[in-house]
């Protein structure tokens, strides 16, 4: 058995954001579980940069810098916020790696030369920063929706990939089957709507005024568009030099997390391209909402904006974990406020988890108490959950039936005068309250991995440091 999980690969156009970290801890959570339950040597955990394009080619020389340095000082943000939220990933692919390059070029020339990319001539309104076609009835007054900039109207030669006829056919059919599983379900109508409706166009996939890309092998004076390059980097990420007859042993992907910003491109580009090469299909494409505040998306023009170095600064990076991961449910937009994000931290985790521990580790104190394993397994007992990639489930359901129950059983049972009048009834308290307390800790792995460890010492030590001081 095998599990491999992907993020999408992030654009090196700025430092990372906290939609990006919601993405990654999450990624992270399921490579975790996956771990605990399959073994490690199974599991592959991909997530990267995406670095080549005319954004980024324009970003570097507005900051006078060659591109390469550019993208070498942003990706090394990204891993530095990785290292920081305690992501612990098998691979960082970088689409400006060489073995990368080479692999791209080897499938371009493998598609070329089935005459799934054609030479041809391309028109139509193109957004720079979603370095992206647009249809014209998605447009807001001219605008891109997504980042609201004036679109380029570009008529130029261009290598296309062609996108319609059997192959959107084919492509409808294994959507319609869950051979390539499209979820949460809303996400999945909305891809079939789109493709039921029209003949997909062709879609570009070079660019000629562009130098800062991987260089189309068929044609010198090109550089393949972004796209193109970066979803290879599925596979190359696993090591994958670009023969469709080879491929690794972890393809297919069991799980590629996205945004539902990307959904419609990894829908049908991404998939188009692989079918084109004889490769299958990923299993599952799971699509999570944005990060909301106050109902609006999070922006510095607004002043909504949470920033990763703010949450770690405030809540810690388990406290951080669990907030972005509880936050609202997976796979649905979430509204998150500092304001309610403090009075979570401190109900959810000062109050409640560190409040339990501490209570726990005092009352045991000198007793030898054997720790007795759990009639419930914590791999088994939330399995369901993280199949069902219902994470914020997963995690909420700790707090309800342990941290939440053992709390009022403390204060139901009162041990603390227990052990004054009824020695053995003392015991069967603290028996159960400290069995309880490391099946917490074995069921918090995937989410607070940090804290998980910090329980297991206490109880070993019978010596609690606070976990989560209460912010005032």
């Amino acid at each position: 058995m095998k599990y491999y999980i992907t993020t999408p690969i992030y654009y090196v156009n700025a430092k990372p954001h906290i939609g990006h970290a919601y993405t990654t801890i999450a990624a992270d959570v399921l490579a975790r579980f996956y771990r605990e339950k399959i073994g490690k040597e199974n599991v592959f955990f991909l997530t990267g940069t995406d670095e080549h394009g005319l954004n980024i080619q324009k970003k570097a020389g507005d900051a006078k810098k060659f591109p390469q340095t550019f993208v070498d000082e942003i990706s090394q943000e990204f891993k530095n916020y990785w290292e920081k939220l305690d992501i612990k990933y098998d691979n960082f692919i970088r689409t400006t790696d060489e073995k990368h390059k080479a692999a791209v070029q080897k499938a371009l020339q493998a598609l070329y030369g089935k005459g799934a990319i054609y030479k041809g001539e391309y028109e139509g309104c193109y957004c720079v920063a979603c370095e992206q076609f647009k249809n014209e009835k998605d447009l807001v007054e001219g605008r891109c929706p997504d980042h609201d900039t004036v679109v380029e109207t570009i008529k130029e030669e261009s290598y296309l990939l062609r996108m319609s006829g059997d192959v959107q056919k084919n492509l409808i059919e294994k959507i319609k089957k869950n051979e390539f599983k499209i979820a949460p379900e809303k996400y999945k109508k909305e891809v079939l709507s789109f493709l039921e409706s029209q003949e997909l166009h062709d879609v570009s996939i070079s660019r000629k005024n562009v130098s800062w890309g991987v260089t189309l092998p068929f044609d010198p004076e090109h550089t393949t568009y972004v796209w193109a390059d970066a979803f290879l980097n599925y596979l190359t990420g696993l090591g994958w030099e670009g023969d469709s007859n080879k491929l690794p042993f972890q393809w297919p992907a069991d799980v590629q997390l996205i945004g539902k910003d990307i959904l419609r491109v990894h829908a049908t580009i991404w998939p188009i391209m692989l079918m084109h090469l004889g490769i299958p299909l990923p299993k599952m494409l799971y699509v999570h909402g944005h990060i909301l505040s106050r109902g609006r998306k999070m922006s510095k023009t607004l002043g909504n904006a949470i920033s990763i170095d703010e949450m770690l600064e405030k809540f810690g990076v388990d406290g951080t974990r669990y907030l972005l991961m509880s936050a609202g449910t997976f796979g649905e937009d979430v509204d998150m406020t500092m304001e309610r994000m403090v009075e979570k931290y401190n109900a959810d985790l000062a109050n409640g988890l560190g409040n339990l521990v501490s209570r726990i580790i005092k009352l045991s104190a000198g007793l030898d108490i054997e720790i007795m394993k759990s009639e419930y397994d914590p791999i088994q007992w939330n399995k369901g959950f993280f199949e069902g990639l219902r994470l914020d489930v997963a995690i909420n359901r700790i707090w309800y039936h342990f941290i939440g129950k053992n709390n009022k059983y403390i204060e139901d049972n009162k041990p603390w005068e227990l052990a004054k009048i009824n020695e053995d009834k003392f015991k069967e308290v603290m028996q159960k309250l400290i069995s309880d307390l490391y099946l917490i800790s074995d069921l918090l792995v995937p989410f607070m991995p940090d804290t998980s460890e910090k329980i297991k010492k206490a109880l070993e030590e019978k010596r609690a440091e606070i976990l989560f001081p209460r912010i005032r």
